[in-house]
């Protein structure tokens, strides 16, 4: 039975910071631009709410791919 891979601390560092980076950039400027978006057609405050979050999610969503790709490319374990 082979030994279970230890895990890399500085690559789990670097993927940890690389995530809250990525992640409050992506989804903060997403949910900006669900803002943005409501305030310029002067739409009603729950519809500018749900193009938030429909833009907020759409963040999530690019950063959950980002984040998959990071880890395929810096492995964490090793």
């Amino acid at each position: 039975m082979p030994e279970p891979k230890k895990i890399n601390l500085l690559h789990l560092s670097t993927i940890v910071a690389v995530g809250v980076l990525v992640g409050t950039e992506v989804v903060g400027a997403s949910w900006a631009a669900g803002w943005a978006l409501g305030g310029l057609l002067q739409l009603a405050p729950v519809v500018s709410r749900i193009f938030e979050a429909f833009f907020a999610l759409c963040g999530f969503v690019l950063l959950f791919y980002f984040m998959r790709t990071a880890l395929k490319n810096e492995p964490i374990r090793q």
